[in-house]
């Protein structure tokens, strides 16, 4: 296992980490995995002995099972809390009350309190803001943010699922006030969903932030269960929780290419998808999630495998964007400045 620098914090954190998304199963998470303490103390022990010291939950997670889950089995096995990078995450609906969501300061020192109980712990090492407030102002946000890494509570803050122009705007307003600014970037970044390449990596280039790609598998529809032949995996999430969505047929083409470059690595579809996002610039840890000890390892060897030149222009050449305004135009207007250079 290698281990990468989170952004431009210092710390240190597995090339692959750990989702819990799979601990629990209550209510519309039951389609995604249903493990509960035995299963979830052997995954841990696993993912560990394996090298990963970096572990990913949320709040909303089985509306707060899967945390708990998760610090039981830490303490369970004993395994030295200091020794892992623990990240969960704050805007889900917990309640069905107007204030159990979103991003405001009630919301997220009510919801830090409330995952660090679950957790068994004292301090949460990243917190991410899960997503878009409308209702909250974004000044609101990094100020209150700001605040509860001055309790000591929260080491890091990152974010998952804005557009880059909010980030900016974002870390603008922190950067102006002196206040702690996000420090990485949880988004879907896969073979089959690459939008993350048009402006959320170049930023975070820009601004050394830590990338944290979720679903790597694309719902596990990378998974090498799923042609054209087989719709239907008959165990897989993807079956009933069609999520996050992507074109399909672009994507068995993508499965088509990965089948062919299989067979000389010796491994799966599955393991080719997750060597090709680890392999990707600025990527940090790949969050990778699992139903048994089996497919973790199976998702844990990828780490080993090392794509050629050869094979990733090849894979790109069947999975890459296409191009949009105003990129290719700043691509085009590019051109005779870089040839300055040579």
């Amino acid at each position: 296992m290698k281990y990468n620098v989170f952004g431009n914090t210092g710390l240190v954190v597995s090339e692959l980490c750990l989702g819990t998304m799979t601990f629990g199963g209550d209510g519309i998470w039951k389609a995604i995995g249903t493990l509960q303490q035995q299963e979830v103390n052997e995954l841990l022990k696993a993912a560990v002995d394996g090298g990963i010291n970096f572990m990913d939950t949320a709040n909303v997670y089985s509306y707060g099972l899967s945390e708990q889950l998760l610090g039981q089995g830490l303490r369970d096995l004993g395994i030295d809390r200091h020794e892992l990078v623990i990240a969960t995450k704050v805007r889900g609906r917990m309640g069905e009350g107007h204030n159990n969501a979103g991003l405001s300061r009630y919301h997220i020192f009510q919801s830090v309190d409330a995952s660090l109980k679950r957790l068994q712990m004292d301090h949460i090492d990243v917190l991410y803001v899960h997503g878009v407030d409308p209702l909250t102002p974004v000044e609101q946000t990094m100020r209150a943010l700001n605040d509860i890494v001055d309790t000591g509570k929260v080491r890091y803050i990152a974010v998952c699922n804005w557009p880059a122009w909010m980030v900016m705007k974002a870390q603008g307003i922190a950067e102006k006030n002196g206040w702690h600014k996000f420090e990485g970037l949880q988004y879907f970044y896969s073979l089959a969903g690459r939008d993350v390449e048009r402006e959320i990596l170049p930023m975070a280039a820009d601004q050394k932030l830590a990338v944290m790609p979720w679903s790597p598998l694309a719902g596990g529809f990378l998974s090498g269960k799923y042609t054209r032949r087989n719709e239907k995996a008959g165990d897989s999430r993807r079956d009933v929780f069609d999520f996050p969505p992507i074109d399909k047929e672009k994507a068995y083409n993508i499965i088509d290419a990965l089948a062919d470059i299989a067979g000389v690595h010796h491994a799966t579809v599955a393991q080719l998808a997750l060597a090709w996002v680890r392999q990707q610039p600025g990527v940090t840890s790949t969050i990778i999630g699992a139903k048994t000890v089996k497919q973790l390892a199976d998702n844990v060897s990828s780490a080993d495998m090392i794509l050629s030149p050869e094979e990733l222009s090849f894979i790109d050449s069947v999975s890459a964007l296409p191009k949009e305004y105003p990129g290719w135009m700043v691509e085009r207007q590019s051109a005779d400045r870089l040839s300055d250079q040579k």
